[in-house]
């Protein structure tokens, strides 16, 4: 069954942190190498559910903030003392905040969920000085994935849209803002773990073979 980002998320919130999640372990493998100090940064991760890179950004020290618009992901989040004075219930296309006030924005497996991709980018450059974009990979979308769930023994895939990355990196470079790094990541021996704790190890060898996720970082000019 195919929910938007908002009714998916909210059926997803009690599962999301203890179901195995290659793409996510993925995510999190990769970028943990590749941020900067973050002691005494301003950081903001938008869409940021559970709350996972809002609690590393405040466990290294930063000032950080979360902001979803799913109530059911903050919940989650919110059970979580790093982050519990720190969450905001708002929109990522309409950011609360006045322009360069944060070091850092985050935006991990969420642009994919608006159609209009480029607006949030703008809004997230307006308020940073650095914008740090994760997704699946374009080859994992034209591969046929989908980030999905189950719950109560349904099969959810959340809609999602396919955004020119030509057209991101425009809208970047617009907003006054250059690409520090990409990095475009496939699946290892970490998330082969997490196959077969999934109970879906066959599966592995094919999907290692596809780039899983691309991240990228772009700062001001």
């Amino acid at each position: 069954m195919q929910v938007d980002a908002l009714d998916g998320y909210r059926l997803w919130s009690e599962t999301y942190d203890s179901e195995p999640n290659p793409v996510v372990s993925l995510e999190r493998r990769i970028l943990r190498k590749r941020m900067d100090d973050l002691r005494h940064r301003t950081v903001l991760d938008v869409a940021t559910g559970t709350g996972y890179w809002l609690a590393f950004a405040r466990g290294q020290g930063a000032r950080a903030f979360g902001l979803d618009l799913s109530p059911e992901m903050l919940r989650q989040a919110a059970a979580k003392p790093l982050v519990r004075e720190r969450l905001i219930l708002s929109d990522m296309h309409h950011l609360p905040f006045r322009a360069g006030a944060f070091d850092l924005t985050i935006c991990s497996f969420a642009l994919s969920y608006v159609s209009l991709a480029a607006d949030v980018l703008r809004e997230m450059a307006r308020v940073a000085r650095t914008v740090i974009v994760t997704d699946l990979h374009p080859e994992a979308l034209r591969a046929g994935w989908r980030r999905g769930f189950r719950s109560a023994g349904v099969h959810y895939h959340i809609r999602h849209f396919a955004h020119d990355l030509h057209a991101m990196d425009e809208c970047a470079d617009r907003a006054g803002m250059r690409i520090n790094w990409r990095i475009e990541a496939s699946f290892g021996p970490a998330e082969r773990d997490l196959f077969a704790a999934a109970g879906k190890l066959s599966a592995f060898a094919e999907a290692s073979r596809v780039p899983a996720l691309l991240s990228t970082c772009w700062g001001k000019r």
